[in-house]
């Protein structure tokens, strides 16, 4: 229905980088070597949290949820920019554009809740440590990464709904290396207001929202030990969070990057840049982040490594 009412074209084609061409091998490696780290050490993660006993806690059952939504939507971006790079032809079919975001914006949304659920984790765990496992039982576990998924999951409908029905007669070149919601408007001769108030408002309200309750989780925990008097506890507890807020400053620094820059030629070429370090060297980053600053996850790695070899 979508399809048949809303464009002109029956697919696009993704221009990518601007060195593209000049450098497409050198490129395809490195993008290779960073999709597979990402891959494998999320992977790798899921499984580890899942056979060995010291991780069935809430923090490590959000930690794997965290990993699979990594590969979701790293997957949904870099397979196609790679085959971009060994063949001429870089379209891509005006359906599979379509599900390519739904994708992408479906995981990376449920990626900021994700990482919010993590911070208040943390906060109970530190600041009410007495009542941790009454609040942060199994089921209110589940429930708040089902929650995660479905925002991320009626976010994405929406943007996805409201961009694919309008009338696409400018051009049928994206100028990114994947469907991305404003290079796609980019190209609309309809009235775009609507869709960029919906961005505005979804990715502002996802965004603040998010980052307002890591923020005030770790106001709370960084008072809360500071008034330790132990100076062990104190390193215990600020070890327990420094990955995690590690992973949630690189996050949220590069989306925020990303959607807040004003728009310009020149912010078209930075946004490219953004979206390569958001979209796919960050899921690389964050198993690498957990498992350095992990005592637990590096003393598994290291009985893993002793059984091998």
């Amino acid at each position: 229905m979508i399809q048949e009412n809303a464009t002109e074209v029956n697919e696009f084609f993704l221009l990518g980088f601007d060195a593209q061409q000049k450098f497409k091998y050198v490129l395809f490696i490195v993008f290779l070597v960073i999709y597979t780290t990402s891959v494998v050490g999320n992977t790798g993660m899921i499984l580890l949290i899942n056979t060995d006993s010291r991780f069935q806690t809430p923090m490590y059952f959000f930690l794997q949820h965290l990993a699979f939504v990594d590969i979701c939507y790293t997957s949904a971006i870099t397979p196609e920019m790679l085959q971009n790079f060994t063949v001429e032809n870089h379209s891509i079919s005006f359906r599979g554009c379509m599900i390519q975001l739904l994708v992408y914006a479906t995981f990376a949304t449920s990626d900021c809740y994700l990482l919010a659920t993590m911070a208040v984790d943390r906060y109970v765990a530190i600041c009410k440590p007495l009542r941790y496992p009454i609040i942060m039982s199994r089921t209110v576990c589940i429930q708040l990464v089902a929650g995660s998924y479905i925002i991320g999951t009626i976010n994405a409908s929406v943007h996805v709904g409201f961009t694919f029905s309008l009338s696409f007669c400018k051009s049928n070149n994206i100028n990114h290396f994947f469907c991305d919601g404003p290079p796609i408007l980019a190209l609309s001769c309809s009235n775009i207001d609507l869709n960029i108030m919906l961005i505005s408002v979804f990715v502002g309200f996802n965004l603040t929202f998010t980052m307002l309750v890591v923020v005030f989780s770790y106001t709370y925990i960084i008072a809360a030990i500071l008034k330790m008097s132990s100076i062990a506890g104190k390193k215990k507890a600020f070890s327990t969070c420094a990955s995690h807020l590690t992973a949630v400053t690189i996050f949220y620094g590069t989306l925020s990057y990303m959607y807040l820059e004003p728009h310009s030629s020149t912010s078209q070429k930075n946004m490219k840049v953004a979206s390569t370090f958001y979209g796919i060297v960050i899921p690389m980053l964050n198993p690498l982040i957990y498992s350095l600053r992990n005592k637990e996850v590096k003393e598994a790695l290291k009985g893993i490594g002793k059984k091998f070899f």
